[in-house]
Formats: structure tokens, C-alpha cells, sequence
């Protein structure tokens, strides 16, 4: 499943450190402007504990975890929505993304020049909200001119309804507040919403990135933010990325979490970020399980049982005759798909079935 998370931000937030971090893939990490100028893609391991899990059960001869695709787009400055500095290609590079991972300078640093002079996380984010704003703001109005005396004079309903859509989303974008804090009832409203892909339209986190001894709680720069976006709809994520490259050195999970737990972090921001990434696209996680191979399968949230079986193979879909499922917890705690049977806790679903995260799935199919 080909959905991707863009990185943007403005030079030097420390987007390519992050990305570093996140994947193998060596963005070029320097402290100047537009060091990353072709979109730099990883696909990245989503770290799942309960396939670990399943695997200790079964013990099959491979374990598959699912993916998600992180996108580093090069740094965005004032005046990108007029072509300014990379501006045309970043805009395009964010346009093909499905969610946006949106970077902050949240520390001090005299050593790592701000492109703007000095560290202020909110306004670096109104810089980057302005120049999304005013793109889709070009787009709504091209699409109004095109509609509204259609709307205004005829009969016409499409028209009618494109038209309010796109009046909500130029009044909303005009105050200065992004197109997802505009929302639609009705069926029609939202299909044609989600056919301007609106840049701002776009599910966001806000990742604040911060120095070493605020790994844990937070500072000054972070509370800034979440006052900025408390009416966004947005999930905001404390990352030290100089921290998270120090912990990426380390050789063994031992070794990682031993750092891990003399900063006083459970978990590397890595790890949080990468299923905070997942969650924001929209996706959950199915497991098969057999002594070939335990798998996580991705998929969209809220696929029936032929979706999800057309993710392993599009016969699966086709052919699909119906879903043997297994809750998660019900086979950890029975120990095998076979007890889980015994007990009754093995379920037979048909077609309409909405698959469940953490389901353990084994499709029957005739093609």
C-alpha cells in the first residue's frame, strides 16, 4: 500500500536528521539551506510488539512486519507559492503525499543558523501554513470562477453543492485557517472535498524538534505550539533528533534501550513517530500467522473482509468465499489457532465484515 508521509519545514529545523534516523536511506544532513532537494523516500519498518508475539507462538520460519513511506521534501522559505527559493517543487512533492509531517525548530543553538534569524516554532509554522494557504486559495478560486454562474443561474445540483464547498473553503482559507478545519455532512459535499486535494486539506502532526533535556517534558517552544494548534484537529510529538541520531549508532536493542532508560525514555522518538505516521494515513494492521511465515498485512481503516483480502493477492478479492478470524488476544492468551478453534474463539465472517486491528486473518477463497 503506497501511501506516503511528507517531512516538510523550514531549512535547517532538522527535517534530514529525523529522516536519517527513520531510514537507511542517507538524506545529505547540512547546515545550510536546500540541502535536500530531490524528495529523499524510505520505506520504514512500523514496530509492532504483538508480532514479536506471535511469532514466539508459532515459531514460523520468517516474521514480515508491515511499512509506511516517509517523503524528506526539501525546506520550504516565504514566498514558495509565488516560486520563491524551491518553492514550485515543493509545493508539487507535498501535493503527491497523503499526510504531512511537519517539522519545528524547538531548541536553541547558536551553532545552527535559522533561516529566519531566530527560534520561533509558531511562526516558522504560520510561514508554512501561509504559503499552503495561499496555493489552495489560487486553486478554490480557479474552481469557483468555473462554477458559479452555473450555479447562481441554472438548475444544475452539482454545481449548486461545488459551489458551497468551495465557498466554505474560500471563507475558512481567507481567515487564515486551513481547509481540514472545514467540515461536510452529506456524501456529495465530501467526495467533491476530497477531489480538490487541498494541500491543507491534508491530516498533519507537528513534530517539535528539541534539545537533548527536553526529550521527555518538553520546554518553552513546545507549549508555544500547542496553544498554535489546539483548534487543528492535529497531534503534536516531542522528538530530540540529535538524541535520536546518537541512539541509531547503537548496535544492539540492549545497547539502545539501556540509553533509553538513563535519559528517562521508554521508547525512541523513532518508534513513536513511525506509528504516529502510520495512524495519521489512516491505516491498521491484520497479522497472518502459519509455521511459513507470521505477517503483518496493512490496510485502510474501516476495509471489509475482500479489501483486505485483495491486499495479499487480488484473487483473494475476487474469489472471496468468507474470513476465519482470530482476535488477537484471544490466540495469545490460548496459545495456538488450533486452541483458539477448540474454544470457540475461532469466527466465521462474510463480506461485510469490517476487519479489526490486531485481527488474525485466514481467507478461503475459489477463483
Amino acid at each position: 500500500m503506497s501511501l506516503q508521509c511528507g517531512i516538510v519545514g523550514l531549512p535547517n529545523v532538522g527535517k534530514s536528521t529525523l529522516f536519517n534516523c527513520l531510514s537507511n536511506a542517507k538524506a545529505q544532513s547540512a547546515n545550510f539551506p536546500f540541502c535536500t532537494i530531490e524528495p529523499n523516500v524510505g520505506v520504514i519498518t512500523v514496530p509492532d510488539e504483538r508480532l514479536n508475539k506471535l511469532a514466539e507462538l508459532v515459531h514460523p520460519q520468517r516474521i514480515v512486519p508491515t511499512t509506511v513511506e516517509i517523503v524528506d521534501i526539501a525546506g520550504l522559505v516565504k514566498g514558495a507559492s509565488k516560486g520563491e527559493g524551491l518553492g514550485n517543487k515543493f509545493l508539487a512533492n507535498i501535493r503527491e503525499t497523503d499526510a504531512i509531517l511537519h517539522v519545528l525548530r524547538c531548541f536553541d543553538d547558536d551553532n545552527i543558523t535559522h533561516v529566519d534569524g531566530s527560534v520561533n516554532p509558531v511562526r516558522d509554522k504560520e510561514i508554512i501554513d501561509f504559503e499552503l494557504q495561499l496555493k489552495d486559495l489560487e486553486t478554490i478560486e480557479s474552481r469557483i470562477s468555473k462554477v458559479q454562474k452555473q450555479a447562481q443561474t441554472g438548475g444544475d445540483k452539482a454545481a449548486k453543492i461545488a459551489y458551497e464547498v468551495l465557498s466554505r473553503y474560500k471563507e475558512a482559507l481567507e481567515q487564515g485557517k486551513p481547509a481540514r478545519t472545514v467540515t461536510f455532512e452529506t456524501k456529495d459535499e465530501q467526495k467533491i472535498a476530497h477531489d480538490l486535494f487541498l494541500l491543507t486539506n491534508k491530516p498533519v502532526m507537528y513534530i517539535c524538534n528539541v534539545d537533548d533535556a527536553s526529550a521527555v517534558s518538553g520546554n518553552k517552544y513546545v507549549d508555544m505550539v500547542r496553544e498554535a494548534v489546539k483548534e487543528e484537529n492535529a497531534q503534536i510529538l516531542i522528538v530530540a533528533a540529535k538524541t535520536e541520531s546518537e541512539i541509531a549508532e547503537f548496535e544492539t536493542y540492549e545497547e539502545r534501550q539501556m540509553f533509553l532508560n538513563e535519559i528517562g525514555l521508554k521508547e525512541s522518538g523513532v518508534s513513536r513517530l513511525i506509528r504516529a505516521a502510520y495512524s495519521l494515513l489512516n491505516l491498521e494492521t491484520y497479522f497472518t500467522a502459519g509455521p511459513q511465515e507470521v505477517r503483518a498485512w496493512t490496510y485502510l481503516k474501516g476495509s471489509k473482509a475482500p479489501q483486505c483480502a485483495g491486499i495479499i493477492h487480488t484473487d483473494f478479492e475476487k474469489g472471496f468465499i468468507r474470513a476465519e478470524v482470530i482476535k488477537y488476544d484471544d490466540y495469545i492468551a490460548l496459545g495456538s489457532e488450533n486452541a483458539c478453534k477448540e474454544a470457540g474463539k475461532m469466527y466465521i465472517e462474510g463480506k461485510d465484515y469490517v476487519v479489526q486491528d490486531g485481527d488474525i486473518m485466514h481467507f478461503r477463497f475459489n477463483v
